[in-house]
């Protein structure tokens, strides 16, 4: 370990942009062993990991890089899997820049460890050599149903087979995975690691309901009175707008819908015409992952040109730094600080553009980022055709959640104690619907805390 010195860092090579472009493939390659082994070895073995704190699950990181470092896979396969419900996904999808490796004692000079990289090169690794995630079966006469099946819903429901608990998973698509599944471009997640995840929680003992509305196929009632407990996990997918005007005009959709309406396309299901951007000038409202994930798409699928506007300047970007070059790379155009104000229209209310105000910086607010002000009398107009706004998303089925007795705060999100519990005994809550649209790996965090107090209520 600690070769930091004498080996420098190195990230998982990806497709040249001109190819990948092209499809909806994922763009990273995997470490082969020895690039896992020489980058995990690079590791100081940190008293204090700050890593380790900085991750949500708190994952055992310096443990499974001393460990690979070493080239033992078994250890590393059965550490990295046992704090986390689906390592291959997070050594993915997490914005590591921000978290684990963002806080790399490395990170000051010699360049942060690669754990996103090596996290996926353990699983990947593992699973060629036939390692799995281990459950003991149903050993209990215990059953919790989990509604919804994104990240904090297979984490939850993970935890609770592992501890020999009965699930019962509802979920209202015709795929299992949430937002993992619909929600995320193939080109950061194959669809096929969900499915691998979720078979393996099927041949672990859980039922999964597919076209499942619980609220609509399945009362409450009748799913309470079939369950100990009932696990929460419905997500965050009414997309926030902008409140300017002609937002509703055609031409102008939310992000989620967008993204979903893409991978329908990709599995070959119904989609709507509508969303087809081939061919036009696209503009995309948003900093974060979402609005990458966005502009990324819209080049896979032929856009004209494709345009990304935010209000603050490229440094206060909320989402990964990789994305975000992995979109400039790709063609997409940035304006930065500046803000929208209205979209244009034509006579048959079509959106052909976008009136846009300048903005600077200011103050600080409570949260400690900058406030955004608006230059009076700086107005300019982007063309295009269509507009997407990923501004981020809040809670779904706030009536359904009110009319059970499950308690919701001004934003539609489920309260909870710290314990997960909701305001119905019984009834618990993670993920999105219970903190507004976030991180995948702090709704894994929330599925497995609300397991360990769901397992502890029904077993002590």
């Amino acid at each position: 370990m600690q070769d930091f010195i004498n080996v420098e860092r190195i990230s998982a090579r990806k497709r040249d942009s001109s190819d990948r472009i092209g499809d909806f493939h994922e763009i990273y390659e995997i470490f082969n062993k020895e690039d896992a082994a020489i980058q995990a070895n690079r590791c100081i073995q940190c008293g204090d990991p700050y890593c380790h704190n900085k991750c949500p699950l708190h994952n055992y990181i310096p443990y499974w890089l001393k460990s690979t470092s070493e080239m033992d896979l078994k250890l590393s396969f059965k550490l990295s899997n046992e704090s986390n419900p689906f390592p291959e996904i997070t050594g993915r999808i997490c914005p590591h820049d921000r978290l684990c490796e963002g806080d790399c004692t490395l990170n000051d000079g010699h360049g942060a460890i690669t754990i996103g990289n090596i996290e996926t090169f353990i699983s990947e690794e593992g699973f060629k050599k036939g390692m799995k995630p281990e459950f003991p079966g149903i050993t209990t006469d215990k059953k919790v149903a989990i509604v919804g099946s994104g990240p904090a819903g297979i984490a939850a429901a993970t935890y609770l087979l592992r501890s020999g608990i009965a699930v019962d998973m509802y979920e209202k698509d015709a795929r299992a995975g949430g937002l993992l599944t619909y929600g995320i471009p193939s080109f950061k997640l194959d669809k096929e690691i969900v499915a691998r995840r979720i078979k393996w929680l099927v041949d672990a003992g859980m039922n999964l309901h597919l076209n499942t509305n619980v609220g609509v196929d399945l009362s409450f009632d009748e799913l309470a009175s079939t369950h100990d407990s009932i696990f929460m996990a419905t997500g965050a997918q009414n997309s926030n707008k902008a409140k300017i005007t002609n937002e509703n005009a055609e031409g102008v959709f939310m992000a989620l819908d967008y993204l979903r309406n893409s991978q329908h396309l990709l599995f070959n299901e119904k989609s709507d015409e509508k969303y087809h951007v081939k061919g036009k000038k696209v503009i995309v409202i948003g900093g974060g992952d979402t609005a990458m994930d966005c502009v990324r798409t819209a080049i896979r699928q032929n856009a004209k040109e494709v345009t990304c506007i935010y209000r603050r300047d490229k440094y206060n970007m909320p989402g990964s730094k990789k994305e975000f070059k992995n979109a400039r790379e790709e063609g997409v155009r940035f304006i930065y600080n500046a803000s929208p104000k209205e979209i244009v229209v034509n006579s048959e209310n079509q959106a052909i553009g976008m009136v846009l105000q300048r903005t600077v910086l200011g103050e600080k607010d409570s949260s400690g980022r900058a406030r955004v002000e608006i230059v009076k009398g700086n107005e300019f107009k982007e063309d295009a055709t269509v507009i997407i706004f990923a501004l981020g998303f809040s809670a779904t089925n706030t009536d359904f959640f009110s009319s059970n007795g499950i308690e919701t705060n001004k934003y539609g999100n489920i309260l909870v104690a710290p314990n997960h519990q909701t305001s119905k005994i019984g009834v618990y809550a993670g993920g999105d619907c219970k903190r507004g649209s976030h991180l995948v790996v702090t709704a894994a965090k929330d599925g497995k805390e609300a397991a360990a107090q769901i397992i502890k209520d029904l077993l002590n």
